[in-house]
């Protein structure tokens, strides 16, 4: 019984192991492009993203004080 144990341990360690290593893959893949941009490139998707939150909030504010 106990080597039926270990091995289901050993098992579930191993598999867990390797699943983490493939998410870490896929995460470092995701985010792999972003790696080659330029600092122009990279500061146009910043001020992208900025805008994007900041129509957000603007639109929600407005929309919280017309309620009112």
């Amino acid at each position: 019984m106990k080597i039926i144990g270990i091995a289901l341990l050993m098992m579930g360690c191993l598999m867990a192991f390797s699943l983490g290593i493939n998410i870490f893959q896929a995460l470092y893949n995701a985010v792999n492009p972003f790696r080659v941009i330029e600092v122009i490139e990279l500061f146009l998707l910043f001020f992208l993203l900025f805008l994007f939150f900041a129509e957000s909030v603007y639109l929600f504010i407005k929309k919280k004080n017309q309620s009112q």
